[in-house]
């Protein structure tokens, strides 16, 4: 059903703007997906586990903009641009993961439910990155742009490692006693406790993954734009929950498939790009991924297995 959606989709916006299946626009999809689907990945863990995490979009704004001080102070001491790179991606990373253990230790310790406490982190970390950075951009890194822009094949390097990056998360999600864990504690709580499961390890474990992830896309969005910039995660933690629930994982917990949500990463990429072709105003893609949530939710919610 997903694909035929997709297909559906990009049928219709390439009927009404024909410029939708240049190989431009079709890469501008790409690296929007490559943005998307490293959220959307540590969603799905989080999800799965009968959690939710609504800071990743903060965390990755606040994670660039640390990042981009760090990677500003190296390119002002003239370092060579790949070790930049790879102490902006240790910085990004490791920003992200703090931030997800505070997630975790608010949810394990203060006993607080997980949407409050990721909606916490969520005006901590935006805040923080628009008071560090005064709202303006960190750093100016051209030379960062041409590594997204240097590719193989179809493909750009730093998408290589994002798609590589999803195939390791596919794996370990249904294939591993990692994956197993997550479901099950997604499904039963009490029950996977009694397993002998070590639930609140594992809890820690999923939100650092969805921090470490959301930190790397902050990293990711550096090197698209060459800079740090602190509203580029605005609304991505909502695109991202969309992307995983259109791809049918339950809001329950214990249901979930990546494959699902790569294929509603695509979906949400291509209705925001085909809207902004089609001349719709660009807010309008907001109300469009408000919908698709609604629309998901619904039909899960009239499953008869969710009825029973």
């Amino acid at each position: 059903m997903l694909l035929v959606a997709l297909g559906a989709l990009v049928a219709y916006f390439a009927a009404r703007a024909p410029v939708f299946l240049s190989s431009q626009e079709l890469a501008n999809i790409l690296a929007d997906f490559c943005s998307l689907i490293l959220l959307g990945v540590g969603e799905t863990f989080v999800i799965a586990s009968g959690g939710i995490d609504l800071s990743v979009g903060s965390a990755t704004s606040f994670s660039g903009v640390i990042g981009a001080f760090a990677m500003k102070a190296l390119l002002d001491g003239h370092q060579n641009e790949a070790v930049v790179l790879a102490v902006g991606v240790a910085v990004c990373a490791g920003v992200g993961l703090g931030i997800g253990l505070v997630n975790a230790a608010l949810i394990n310790w203060a006993r607080l439910v997980p949407f409050v406490a990721t909606l916490a982190m969520l005006g901590a970390a935006a805040g923080m990155a628009i008071v560090l950075s005064n709202g303006e951009p960190v750093g100016l890194d051209p030379r960062a742009i041409s590594y997204t822009t240097a590719k193989l094949g179809p493909f750009s390097y730093p998408s290589l490692v994002v798609i590589a990056v999803v195939a390791v998360a596919w794996l370990t999600l249904h294939f591993t006693r990692y994956g197993r864990y997550t479901f099950a504690i997604g499904s039963n709580e009490f029950a996977a406790r009694a397993a002998g499961i070590n639930v609140r390890r594992h809890v820690v474990s999923v939100y650092a993954l969805s921090g470490v992830l959301a930190g790397l896309t902050g990293m990711f969005v550096y090197m698209r734009l060459g800079s740090g910039a602190p509203t580029a995660g605005l609304n991505d933690e909502l695109q991202a929950i969309a992307a995983v629930v259109i791809g049918g994982a339950s809001l329950y917990g214990g249901v979930a498939r990546m494959s699902g949500t790569v294929l509603g990463t695509l979906i949400i990429n291509t209705v925001t790009s085909g809207l902004i072709i089609s001349n719709i105003q660009a807010n309008w893609d907001q109300v469009a991924v408000a919908l698709l949530i609604g629309l998901a939710a619904t039909m899960q919610a009239l499953r008869p297995g969710r009825r029973r």
